[in-house]
């Protein structure tokens, strides 16, 4: 009863709730005979959904429901028990029944906007495990705190093939390990765009495909890379990343400390964001190239311990590929995805999913890269394509840009599952059809560059937008 209908975006006991509700604003408007039977139905009805939400957890977006049937019992109520007393007259009472009918859809409304997301079906063969891991880096120091012995530690969750079977396990909780560390991280994503928490309280209510630490499917998987945009999380790609690994994919997406929203360690330690724009263009260029830096470093670091994993007794072990590895990332992330294929050739592709690129643009990327970009309108930073369109011409590879028609900057991560569906936020393309292209067009890249797959790429990836090729000196 507390599990989200899809398209209504309200839970069945929500929608009794919201029925009720209105049955009793309307029941004072029945004919004498049924309206007692109607309002006494009505009522008890909604006492018991309501009481069943206040314990099963109770959303703020059904609150102006609650207040407006309160408001709506006490003058259904009050004739029944006062027998034959006069009624209101409808002209004095219209203007409340009108006020309570518009606080009951305010609720349904609100849910649509903010929703509990639900996140799209896998559409691989495969089932999908996930779990989290927690690493330190002894060679290199945290260069967001003062301790000298501070060491570089990141968090990253792994998505992959899982065997089949697993119907009867629990799926992971979104966002986080638990749901407490779930409404920590949807409290600081709220807090990060200047929104109150409350909006985001449906979130952590979300489940995911994947089952924690489900037994890894049967052979070798290529390994994809992930780091998330400017404040963002590793959660933010889950759904891009459960489609990648019901694919045969294995997905490692980072926190990255100080910059990440919020990362919560395995010792229960919360380590808030710690980069802070200043408002000088110039100054905010140079701090992004040095936060772009360290999560470069990251990447390459979280590849050696995966390598570390796949050769030890991990039950990962045997089945990373990691001679066929994508560095991919949104926004910062993939700015720092780009930027960590220049370094490190054991990178073999990059996706850059509407990434700004930063820092050195040398030595030339070597890899074929694949960048997913919104649709170029005034309000963009004018410098934004033809920088992008420099890094990738000065490839040595085969790249391509792929301007998605519809697409918002947010399209590109799990944004148009929870926030209000408006075109400037997260696009123009609606919840099921966005991360459907977004994972489709990645799909058909990484199949071709990491598993010789179709051997025309171009015509695959022209289906979800204008496509635009690059070959060296063109």
């Amino acid at each position: 009863m507390t599990d989200i209908i899809t398209g209504l975006n309200l839970s069945p006991l929500e929608v009794l709730t919201v029925l009720s509700a209105l049955a009793l604003v309307v029941a004072r408007w029945l004919p004498a005979a049924a309206r007692p039977r109607v309002t006494i139905a009505a009522g008890a009805v909604f006492l018991l959904a309501a009481l069943s939400l206040c314990v099963t957890g109770l959303r703020w977006q059904l609150l102006p429901v609650l207040a407006a049937a309160v408001v709506a019992a006490l003058f259904a109520v009050f004739p029944l028990v006062r027998g034959r007393a006069r009624r209101m007259r409808w002209w004095m009472a219209l203007p409340g029944t009108v006020a309570c009918a518009c606080l009951i859809i305010i609720g349904p409304v609100a849910a649509w906007a903010f929703p509990v997301p639900v996140l799209p079906e896998p559409t691989g063969g495969h089932a999908v495990g996930t779990r989290v891991l927690q690493w330190t880096d002894p060679d290199r120091p945290e260069t967001f705190t003062t301790d000298p012995g501070d060491r570089r530690t990141v968090v990253a969750q792994l998505w992959y093939p899982a065997r089949r079977g697993l119907t009867d396990a629990p799926p992971a909780q979104y966002l986080g390990r638990t749901e407490d560390e779930a409404r920590t991280v949807a409290e600081a994503l709220a807090g990060g765009v200047g929104l109150p928490g409350f909006l985001f309280d449906g979130v952590p209510r979300a489940r995911t495909h994947a089952v924690p630490d489900a037994p890894v499917a049967d052979g070798r998987f290529p390994v994809v890379l992930f780091s998330p945009g400017s404040s963002g999380v590793r959660t933010q790609n889950t759904a891009w990343a459960e489609d990648l690994a019901s694919h045969g994919y294995v997905v490692a997406a980072l926190d990255h400390p100080y910059d990440s929203a919020v990362v919560v360690l395995d010792d229960g330690r919360t380590i808030t964001s710690a980069t802070v724009s200043t408002g000088d263009r110039d100054q905010d260029d140079r701090l992004a190239e040095d936060w772009t830096a360290i999560r470069a470093a990251d990447l390459g670091f979280a590849l050696t311990r995966l390598e570390g994993l796949d050769r030890g007794t991990d039950p990962l072990a045997g089945h990373l590929d990691t001679g066929h590895v994508a560095a991919t990332g949104h926004s910062m992330g993939g700015a720092a995805a780009l930027q960590a294929a220049r370094q490190d050739h054991r990178f073999d592709a990059v996706i850059d999913l509407d990434g700004y690129p930063r820092g050195p643009l040398t030595p030339d990327l070597a890899q074929p890269t694949l960048a997913l970009t919104q649709a170029i309108t005034p309000d963009t930073d004018p410098r934004y394509l033809p920088q992008l369109t420099d890094v990738l011409t000065r490839g040595t590879a085969t790249n391509y840009r792929l301007t998605i028609p519809g697409a918002a900057h947010l399209t590109f991560m799990d944004g148009p599952l929870y926030l209000p569906p408006v075109p400037s936020i997260v696009g123009s393309l609606g919840r099921t059809e966005s991360p459907r292209v977004v994972a489709a067009a990645s799909l058909a890249f990484l199949d071709s560059v990491l598993r010789n797959g179709s051997n025309d790429l171009p015509a695959a990836l022209s289906t979800y937008g204008e496509l635009s090729v690059f070959h060296q000196g063109n």
